[in-house]
């Protein structure tokens, strides 16, 4: 599904191959786009000079114009115009200058219709936050263009930025799920940024850092003897998000006690400092991120019920980085400009070798890993271009397997099946502990269906666990 509606969308298509520029516009014209068609490198810049387009396709190999300099050429008129460089050598060298050069992206030839679609989508789509978003800025909203920091073109980032562009203007409490690393912060920020409070304050609340007393005080702010130390009354941070946002990173760490304090303010918009007795009404928009599983800690005691289907009303996901590799050439690149113009050493480029190492690494850190990894990379290199010298040890030569650990094959081989097996049941054990017995829970964590796991754990002769495993899920079942 594309992130927003095609139809009205004006894309020029530019390449000196008639099949191909018929084979792209009629796909883009069932899409519902607006299509307009160049035989050369020249008659597309003069198109696109003639009349706004929405995205460009342009061919790297042209007989009349190179496709580089024909993408430079755009790129000069309109710093924002995303561009989409298609060739036919499936070289990393070739995207790579292209993506050095200012392309949004690229697409290698023989290409399947629906990554044209989807690479095209979220090109349009992030083209339109931005204007939203500096719109915002010019009626008089303050902070930082986070879209421009949120990078991806996977299908599951695809759905991320249409529910940040859906929900952003409205005042629904929002919920952001994922793995430590994601980018938690950075979603709930483009909430804020790109919403009517933007001119108002943005507010991150680390949740797990303080004792409950101190927590709440924070919070709320207290009064005057409230607890020792208390010399003088103090606000807290609602009283700072008041018409604008706060936002509750780790949400699941908040103690029990606080939640109770947390849940009428998000149904009454109103709370009482600690140790005082008048009301205190607010406006504050609600976000909160987790990287654990609510709904467990919900059924363990440690997470309030109301409180959890109170945040739910609507939720964002964050995939891991291991799940979307095909962003991670883009996330190089945006993090090598970063880094670059921040030590004085713009223009750093990364060699294939390096990427290809990148693209296999399972990234256990997700984003904020690969970033720690590219500023680093950046830091040490001698020249303009980052080798695979510069990556860490860890990345170097590892395989993207869930454990993302090296390994060295024996001088007298191994029985693959039964080092898979023993991995399995490796990981099917830890599952079944840190979901204290728990089968469905278990299932969750490994991200299979109970049935599935129950036939793994009779594969594997853990009988015993299924039975204590599946009691735990039906309180009438005898061991």
């Amino acid at each position: 599904m594309l992130p927003s509606p095609a139809t009205g969308r004006a894309v020029l298509v530019i390449d000196d191959e008639e099949v191909m520029r018929d084979v792209l516009q009629t796909l883009l014209q069932r899409a519902g786009y607006a299509v307009q068609v160049a035989a050369g490198g020249a008659e597309g810049l003069a198109l696109a000079r003639r009349r706004p387009f929405d995205a460009v396709i342009v061919d790297v190999m042209m007989s009349d114009m190179d496709g580089v300099q024909v993408l430079e050429a755009l790129r000069d008129d309109d710093e924002s115009l995303p561009v989409l460089v298609i060739t036919a050598y499936a070289s990393m060298d070739t995207a790579v200058r292209a993506m050095q050069r200012g392309a949004f992206d690229y697409i290698t030839k023989p290409f399947k219709h629906e990554d044209v679609l989807t690479i095209l989508g979220h090109a349009i789509e992030q083209r339109r936050l931005r204007e939203e978003n500096r719109h915002l800025r010019a009626e008089g909203a303050r902070g930082l263009d986070t879209l421009s920091a949120i990078v991806g073109r996977s299908p599951r980032m695809l759905q991320v930025f249409k529910l940040i562009a859906q929900a952003a203007a409205s005042r629904a409490t929002v919920l952001i799920t994922g793995e430590s690393g994601t980018g938690k912060e950075l979603v709930a920020r483009a909430l804020h940024v790109n919403s009517p409070r933007a001119d108002r304050a943005f507010v991150p609340v680390n949740s797990g850092n303080l004792p409950p007393d101190l927590l709440e005080s924070t919070l709320f702010g207290h009064v005057k003897g409230a607890f020792t130390g208390a010399i003088a009354p103090k606000k807290g941070l609602f009283d700072l998000a008041d018409q604008g946002t706060i936002f509750f990173d780790e949400i699941g760490n908040i103690p029990v006690e606080t939640q109770a304090k947390l849940l009428r303010v998000m149904q009454e918009r109103e709370f009482m400092r600690l140790g005082g007795i008048d009301t205190i009404r607010v406006d504050v928009r609600i976000i909160a991120a987790t990287n654990v599983h609510l709904k467990g800690e919900m059924e363990a005691g440690r997470f309030r019920e109301d409180l959890y289907y109170r945040l739910q009303v609507i939720t964002i996901e964050l995939p891991p980085l291991r799940s979307r590799t095909e962003d991670i050439p883009l996330l190089v690149h945006h993090f090598l400009d970063k880094y670059g113009h921040e030590n004085g050493r713009t223009g750093m480029s990364i060699t294939s070798e390096a990427i290809e190492l990148l693209v296999t690494y399972a990234w256990p850190g997700n984003v904020r890993e690969l970033e720690n990894v590219i500023e680093r990379a950046v830091v040490l290199s001698a020249g303009p271009v980052v080798t695979a010298d510069r990556l860490p040890e860890s990345v170097k030569g590892v395989s993207a397997s869930p454990a993302g650990q090296r390994v060295a094959l024996p001088p007298d081989g191994i029985s693959l099946r039964a080092e898979v097996d023993a991995y399995e049941r490796q990981w099917i054990e830890a599952a079944l502990a840190a979901a204290d017995g728990v089968q469905k829970r278990a299932a969750e964590l490994l991200r299979v269906r109970p049935t599935t796991l129950n036939e793994m754990l009779k594969r594997h002769g853990m009988r015993d666990a299924a039975r204590r495993a599946d009691a735990a899920d039906d309180p009438s079942a005898t061991g």
